[in-house]
C-alpha cells in the first residue's frame, strides 16, 4: 500500500514552480486522481509522476482566475504574505493569517 503524506495543508497559500501562478490549497489527492486524458495533456517531458499528492488549488495569474489541480513537485509555498483574491475563497475559507487562510469548516 502506498502511503504518502502532504507536504501542503488546507489554507495554505502556494505558487507553481515553473507557472506564474499561486493559489490557495482546498483539498489533496494522495496520489492522482484526475483522468487520464488530463494527464496524456501534459507534454510527456513535464509529466509529473502520479505516486505523489496533488492539489486542488483556488488559483489566480495575473488575467484570471481558476481551478488548478497540481502535483507535489510542482508546488511551492508562498511566503510572500499576500492574499489570493479568488471569488471563492470566502464559500471555503475565513480570515487571511500569517500566510494561510482558516478553515470555515470542521475536519473529521
Amino acid at each position: 500500500m502506498h502511503k504518502q503524506r502532504a507536504k501542503y495543508n488546507l489554507g495554505q497559500v502556494v505558487r507553481h514552480r515553473k507557472h506564474p501562478f499561486r493559489g490557495v490549497v482546498f483539498d489533496v489527492d494522495p496520489e492522482f486522481a484526475n483522468t487520464d486524458e488530463w494527464y496524456e495533456s501534459i507534454p510527456e517531458e513535464a509529466r509529473p509522476a502520479k505516486e505523489q499528492p496533488f492539489y486542488h488549488l483556488l488559483a489566480e495569474n495575473e488575467q484570471s482566475f481558476y481551478v488548478a489541480y497540481v502535483s507535489e513537485q510542482n508546488l511551492v509555498a508562498d511566503y510572500s504574505g499576500e492574499p489570493v483574491d479568488h471569488p471563492d475563497i470566502p464559500d471555503l475559507f475565513g480570515a487571511f493569517v500569517d500566510g494561510s487562510y482558516e478553515l470555515h469548516f470542521q475536519l473529521n
